[in-house]
């Protein structure tokens, strides 16, 4: 029986894990990929908006060599909170049931050397979102050429290129296909750029739209994808553009599937999982959940910056009402 299992290695998970490990527990961390392995996906050479100390877990300093960390740097971080604090973290095992059964939950996993089983009276759900991405729901949406993760711009040098979107991330790829050679348009169902894009950024690409190098297309949405072009709708105009590539920057939501299947209701209005604010404990005993899986439809709402404490309340919790050990 483990003390406690958590599911999800970002840095929301491991700072659970940590708290987790002050106060004398031996968790489990299972993660389906590298630890933290949505920042691993975030493009090459991405900055964060926020500085290093909003970023920290565990109470080790995050030092950078810039104001604002970059992809790399936070890679490095995480990793060395893990080595720092001995965690016992399983990559490359994937979930593949959970089961409860009174007080108890089951855990089943796969991974190259076999399948693995995991029990323990106290569940960590923190999942993230980053592997559940907004679709489009057109037509040709599934074709290789259709992407809803951006790594970098070299691929698609001369190539024809549609970012779909019109947040940080879609203007983070657009500029930084333009910069490497490919013919760009943008595709935004609004009329213009809201106020979460990047200030430092947001010139940029409102300067580079209007010299032209990149052609955007407001109030206009995607109606189909096809292997040599697209179909857009403009306020009632339909027409096609020749197209390469589609970067589908169209945000991203948490899974509450296996939350529901264990029982939790989600809220009617936000659709977040029922939970305590202060414990992070489900309305199904010793389940909590921690990070962004917490935030229901509104997933901007928490970031590391605040879901990094989430971990601390578990843990605290846990302590408290674990009991004591047999005289």
């Amino acid at each position: 029986m483990e003390d406690i299992v958590i599911i999800g290695a970002g840095p929301c998970g491991l700072s659970t894990a940590i708290e987790a490990k002050k106060r004398g527990l031996n968790p489990v961390v299972i993660e389906k990929g590298s630890v933290v392995n949505s920042i691993y996906y975030f493009p090459t050479m991405m900055q964060f908006f926020s500085t290093p100390d909003l970023l920290e877990i565990g109470g080790l300093p995050f030092v950078t060599s810039g104001e604002k960390p970059m992809r790399h740097e936070a890679l490095k971080y995480y990793r060395a909170v893990v080595q720092a604090y001995q965690l016992n973290v399983h990559t490359y095992e994937e979930v593949t049931r959970v089961d409860r059964s009174g007080d108890e939950f089951t855990v089943d996993t796969r991974r190259k050397d076999g399948n693995r089983r995991y029990q323990t009276r106290r569940l960590v759900l923190a999942t993230g979102y980053y592997d559940s991405p907004n679709r489009l729901n057109v037509p040709g949406e599934d074709l290789d050429k259709v992407h809803h993760y951006y790594k970098e711009g070299h691929p698609y040098n001369g190539l024809k290129v549609l970012v779909i979107g019109g947040k940080n991330s879609a203007v983070d790829a657009a500029m930084d296909l333009y910069n490497a050679g490919a013919e760009v348009s943008m595709a935004y169902r609004r009329e213009a750029f809201t106020k979460s894009v990047k200030a430092w950024v947001k010139p940029v690409i409102e300067s580079a739209i209007q010299k032209g190098w990149i052609d955007m297309y407001w109030n206009t949405q995607v109606k189909e994808i096809a292997e040599d072009h697209v179909v857009l709708e403009q306020e009632g105009r339909t027409f096609t553009l020749e197209n390469d590539a589609v970067f589908a920057m169209t945000g991203y939501r948490p899974n509450t599937n296996r939350l529901t299947q264990l029982g939790v209701s989600l809220n009617d209005e936000t659709g977040a999982p029922v939970h305590d604010p202060d414990t992070m404990e489900t309305e199904v005993p010793g389940l909590y959940i921690a990070g962004v899986i917490a935030a229901g439809r509104d997933a901007n709402s928490i970031f590391i910056e605040n879901g990094r404490f989430h971990g601390e309340k578990i843990a605290a919790h846990i302590e408290k009402t674990m009991k004591a050990p047999a005289e």
